[in-house]
């Protein structure tokens, strides 16, 4: 390995330091939160139920489990919450995981189909409690002194779409601020407003966000909670974030849910709309929600952040496969 440092022109040595780079990035994340007594878990990648979310697409194989005459279906995990979940409910205290996820029909230049994921849960942490630290972890990665800008999703409307309320806005509204930007949209109803307002955001806002910052965008709609909690004195919005720099997301963070009745409420929600859109239907986790039944989740919030499109945004790299060793297509 020394001779390829010495050999600058070689390729391979181009390709070491990077694996380097990699390397000492991992090392620091996790002697972030050894500092802290937050503990590593590792979980299974293979399980019989997945996750419901009509946007996330499981990959899944057919195992030859003994004893069943036929090869039961089994999904790669799109992220490790299910399984951590079950885990905090048994009591594992603050715990955090650090490994590959995978999400079919992802690739491009800032996504892969396999990828590598730092999901963690802090007990007792508000939501600003974990953004806060969400922050702290990623400006200590880059390095570069970015101010944190906190930003409410209304706020967000208002500053960089010109939309004063947008819980109160029309889809007319949403679709002039696309109209007046040159930006066609076809094949959306013009009354739709859930997805005009999501277009403005995808389209408009985003790009906008972390720009010489590191920007946490919180107070989604409840519309859009997933498994984040409801404030009982604000209903409109979720206890969720995302967290973005130099127009890329990098994190997406809840206060969660506890409860196991509202959890299997939401599954079956999302459940209903896989079919009203003609996706395939998947089997539920029931082993998390029989966990849950049985000893609810602990008060903590939680949050999955990429850590390809980290060391991407630290190292200045332009396709996200340049910050991993191999991309799908090189595998």
């Amino acid at each position: 390995m020394s001779e390829l440092i010495q050999n600058p022109s070689d390729p391979a040595c181009s390709v070491f330091s990077r694996l380097q780079k990699r390397a000492q990035l991992l090392q620091t994340l996790r002697a972030f939160f050894y500092a802290r007594g937050v503990m590593e878990v590792d979980t299974p990648i293979l399980s019989a139920g997945t996750v419901p979310d009509v946007h996330l697409r499981a990959l899944s194989t057919l195992v030859q489990v003994p004893g069943e005459r036929d090869r039961q279906r089994f999904y790669l995990h799109t992220s490790p919450e299910y399984p951590m979940k079950r885990l905090l409910s048994l009591g594992s205290g603050d715990i955090f995981y650090l490994g590959k996820v995978f999400r079919d029909g992802d690739l491009s230049r800032r996504h892969q189909v396999e990828f590598t994921m730092l999901e963690w849960y802090r007990l007792g942490f508000s939501l600003f409690e974990l953004m806060d630290e969400v922050a702290e972890i990623i400006g200590q990665i880059l390095g570069d002194g970015r101010r944190v800008e906190k930003l409410s999703y209304r706020e967000a409307f208002e500053l960089h779409a010109g939309i004063g309320d947008i819980f109160n806005a029309t889809a007319g509204e949403c679709k002039a601020v696309l109209d007046a930007r040159g930006i066609e949209i076809v094949g959306v109803d013009d009354d739709d407003k859930p997805l005009w307002e999501q277009l403005v955001l995808t389209e408009v806002i985003e790009q906008q966000l972390g720009r010489h910052a590191i920007t946490l965008l919180y107070h989604y709609p409840a519309r859009e909670a997933a498994l984040a909690q409801v404030p009982a004195d604000n209903p409109l919005v979720a206890e969720r974030f995302e967290a973005y720099v130099d127009g890329l997301e990098l994190a997406n963070g809840y206060r969660e849910l506890a409860d196991a009745d509202a959890y299997r409420a939401r599954f079956n929600e999302a459940l209903a709309t896989r079919q009203t859109l003609g996706l395939e239907s998947v089997p539920l986790d029931e082993h998390l929600l029989q966990t849950l039944a049985a000893t609810p989740l602990p008060d903590c919030s939680g949050v999955a952040l990429g850590v390809d499109r980290l060391l991407m945004l630290q190292q200045g790299y332009t396709d996200i496969k340049d910050a991993m060793p191999f991309g799908l297509l090189e595998a």
